[in-house]
């Protein structure tokens, strides 16, 4: 019998406790009730998600089950996997594949986090050291790449080619949008369609899928698959612009961001965007300074902030991303009105309400 990796007994304690209590996924009493109320429809199924979560976490090489547990303890909404439990079981699905898949799904978007966060040089992840800054580049782009292969396992013993379709496809069109995101960083001609292209690619196509599958599992109608799919391309739109916003107007100590991350690393987003284009030739050519030409000074992100304020930059992005949180809206009118799809409609609108 091969012996435990030194410190996993405290480790695994760590994760153990993820699995049985659903509290760190975002149904605490500081999480706005509408992802509440989803998480607690969802209950069951996602403490049995939990629980394959840690199961997959296992590993005779310390140092993976000490990284996940580093980025478990981190938190999250978990929104991704509540997703495919909640539109499974809306769609009338009663089996349990749904839960693996679910796992599968997370499984993927923390491997894109640690990928994310090494490639950015983070050194806060919400709130708390990233797992690059706290174990290392080359732990968290290994262990990344493990999550990855653990998600592909999931895959392939559901056995649905539809479905080891829909989650490859957008494992390879996150990749794709995080470097088409490098390929226009500090570019300000860079259009709003460009702009909305690369969140549709690292955001939005991990949300499809994650709801397209809820579908699948159930076998539903085409039509009604396109439907989610596009519920959650749109929602996932709406929650990377709110996001992008508030990059420039976060409280860390209630989100966990820290303020102008985006501007240091020269990342192109729509409140710069908007500033740009709204502002005078003084304004233009500050950003085309800071963002461009990536040369910044002590004081630039105070005055990047007052930009932004003077323009509005903030609103339209929010603007922008209400639109896309009522069209996500509209397409679940596919459906029956019933408690989790009304849930569903509600975090539509608690994706937007985040910044207020």
């Amino acid at each position: 019998m091969n012996a435990q990796p030194p410190g996993w007994g405290h480790q695994e304690s760590s994760l153990n406790h993820v699995a049985t209590t659903v509290a760190p996924l975002g149904s605490g009493a500081t999480e706005p009730d509408a992802l509440a109320r989803l998480v607690e429809l969802v209950g069951a199924d996602l403490q049995a998600c939990n629980r394959t979560i840690v199961a997959r976490m296992h590993s005779k090489v310390a140092l993976i089950p000490q990284l996940a547990a580093h980025i478990v303890a981190a938190g999250g909404k978990r929104l991704r996997p509540v997703l495919t439990l909640a539109t499974a079981r809306m769609c009338g699905y009663s089996g349990t594949r749904h839960i693996d898949l679910a796992a599968c799904v997370e499984f993927i978007h923390t491997a894109t986090l640690l990928h994310d966060d090494v490639v950015d040089e983070s050194v806060l992840r919400r709130g708390m050291p990233s797992a690059n800054s706290a174990f290392g580049n080359k732990a968290s782009v290994l262990v990344g790449d493990f999550l990855f292969a653990r998600a592909f396992q999931l895959m392939v013993a559901d056995g649905s080619l539809r479905v080891l379709g829909i989650l490859s496809r957008a494992a390879a069109t996150i990749a794709e949008g995080e470097v088409h995101q490098l390929v226009i960083q500090n570019d300000l001609a860079t259009t709003e369609a460009q702009y909305l292209e690369v969140i549709r690619g690292k955001t939005a196509a991990l949300f499809s899928a994650a709801c397209e599958v809820g579908a699948v599992v159930a076998d539903r109608p085409e039509a009604e698959r396109a439907a989610l799919a596009e519920f959650g391309d749109h929602l996932g739109i709406a929650f990377q612009l709110v996001d992008d916003a508030l990059d420039y107007a976060a409280d860390q100590s209630k989100l966990g961001k820290t303020v102008g991350d985006d501007f240091r690393e020269g990342k192109i987003t729509m409140p710069v965007l908007a500033a740009y284009h709204a502002g005078d030739a003084a304004a233009r050519g500050f950003w085309v300074r800071t963002i461009e030409a990536s040369s910044q000074e002590p004081h630039d992100l105070d005055r990047a902030l007052e930009l932004i304020r003077a323009t509005d930059a903030i609103r339209t992005t929010l603007d922008l991303a209400s639109r896309f949180a009522e069209s996500a809206k509209e397409r679940l009118a596919a459906f029956p009105a019933t408690e989790l799809r009304d849930a569903l409609l509600d975090v539509a609108d608690f994706t937007v309400s985040r910044a207020s």
